[in-house]
């Protein structure tokens, strides 16, 4: 009777946590997009065929690996200000950085787009070149409104803006592939895909006024708006250790991260790009679904935190251990019997990319896990220190890829390596991480 009253106090205190009612309604979205996204999937690679998907997969990396420096990584500092006068200001300033460099970027590819193409083996995707500015510009000011609403803590929006965004883009690939199911209709479909994400939560923030003016305040006065732009320049100097740390880290490792893209393509030809990345895919839906829900209600709370100087350590470990006993199951299935789930669901000919999905399984498992300590590095002021790691990371994983190419010559062997590569790096971060956040905790207390 004891136990189980103490079980009862114990559901109850978790169902009157905030924090996990947050996560919950994050998940909820999540869950439900990419309930609908893979409903579509099986239709979907039936229609479209490896080699459609590994031009997506091509396009994907280069457009992941150029999309930090859009607005410089700013918009993730909009959940650090105190106040909602500087959060504002710094969304103004990433939307400015956005459009600006858009429009260097455009300009560039007009002018050096077939050398571009040339140095970096992009000539798959030369013609679509400049789709890749347009999909900065728009993940751009996805991610500013997306951290603006983590700010408000207003998940609902966020949520409901998946399930609509997934079931609209779902839709259009299978129309399409209908009548031309070819590579060039998912990429263009899915830079519509980031334009329209940004667009419904424009939308859902006005509907339910959460949204924030972009004007400056007081347009008579050239005082205010000296003032309102002397704050957004003092503002992007305080946090000046996102372009010169973090844009370069989320570049770097979004290139360390391309790299099985990029060389499959250049090594194996397309069909190995399309069964990564449909692997990819999958791999990333418990990701998505409940890692990233976690990450994004832990980031305002673990900014808090901070601030409030509480157990910024128990906070972190908490929350990676309780991810890694969400996700051992579902990865070890894919682990266990990866090759005949993809033949199942997607068809045969996807048999491939099921071995590879049970090799990236390990590596994600970590990925997945590392969630918390990568959203309490800004908070800790480690930057510096994310970027020179992520430096050691494209080492280890170019590497394991070369071994597997140059040495093997095999495609499944240099996944394996690369995979295992990236599970050893995400254990070691966690770790680091653990290690810094009770050093802040030690910090602050003999500073109390």
């Amino acid at each position: 009777m004891k136990n189980f009253r103490l079980l009862t106090t114990r559901i109850k205190k978790l169902t009157n946590s905030k924090f996990l009612r947050n996560v919950a309604i994050v998940a909820t979205g999540t869950a439900g997009a990419q309930a609908i996204t893979m409903v579509f999937s099986p239709i979907i690679t039936r229609l479209y065929g490896p080699e459609a998907f590994g031009l997506l997969g091509t396009f994907n990396a280069t457009l992941a690996i150029v999309t930090p420096i859009a607005a410089l990584t700013y918009p993730i500092a909009i959940v650090l200000p105190k106040n909602d006068e500087d959060a504002i200001s710094l969304a103004k300033l990433s939307s400015l950085l956005a459009v600006i460099i858009t429009c260097i970027m455009v300009l560039v590819i007009l002018i050096f787009g077939e050398k571009i193409s040339v140095l970096f083996s992009l000539q798959k995707i030369t013609s679509l070149l400049l789709l890749i500015p347009l999909g900065m510009l728009f993940s751009a000011f996805h991610q500013i409104f997306e951290q603006w609403l983590i700010r408000k803590k207003k998940y609902q929006i966020k949520a409901k803006t998946a399930i609509l965004q997934s079931l609209t883009l779902g839709s259009a690939k299978t129309g399409f592939g209908w009548f031309h199911p070819v590579g060039t209709t998912l990429v263009i479909l899915a830079t519509f895909g980031h334009a329209l994400h940004a667009l419904m939560l424009w939308i859902g923030m006005k509907k339910n006024s959460y949204t924030f003016s972009w004007k400056f305040k007081d347009k008579k006065s050239e005082k205010k708006h000296a003032e309102n732009l002397h704050n957004m320049l003092s503002l992007a100097k305080k946090h000046r250790d996102f372009p010169f740390f973090r844009a370069p880290q989320v570049t770097i490792n979004a290139l360390s991260q391309s790299l099985p893209v990029l060389m499959l393509a250049s090594f194996f030809g397309p069909a190995s790009v399309g069964f990564y990345s449909l692997g990819k895919t999958v791999m990333g839906l418990p990701t998505n679904l409940i890692g990233k829900s976690v990450s994004d209600v832990f980031y305002p709370r673990i900014t808090e935190a901070a601030h409030n100087n509480e157990d910024i350590f128990k906070l972190v470990l908490k929350a990676t251990m309780t991810l890694g006993i969400v996700g051992f199951i579902p990865f070890t299935i894919v682990m266990l019997f990866g090759p005949w789930l993809f033949s199942f669901v997607f068809g045969i000919e996807w048999v491939t990319a099921g071995e590879y999905a049970r090799w990236m399984a390990l590596w994600i498992y970590f990925m997945f896990m590392n969630n918390p300590s990568v959203k309490t590095l800004p908070v800790l002021n480690a930057q510096g220190f994310h970027l020179i790691f992520t430096f050691f990371t494209i080492v280890i994983r170019l590497s394991a890829l070369s071994i597997g190419y140059f040495i093997y010559k095999d495609d499944i062997i240099a996944v394996m390596l690369y995979g295992i590569a990236g599970a050893m790096i995400n254990i070691i971060l966690i770790t680091i991480v653990l290690i810094l956040s009770n050093q802040y905790n030690k910090r602050v207390s003999k500073n109390a």
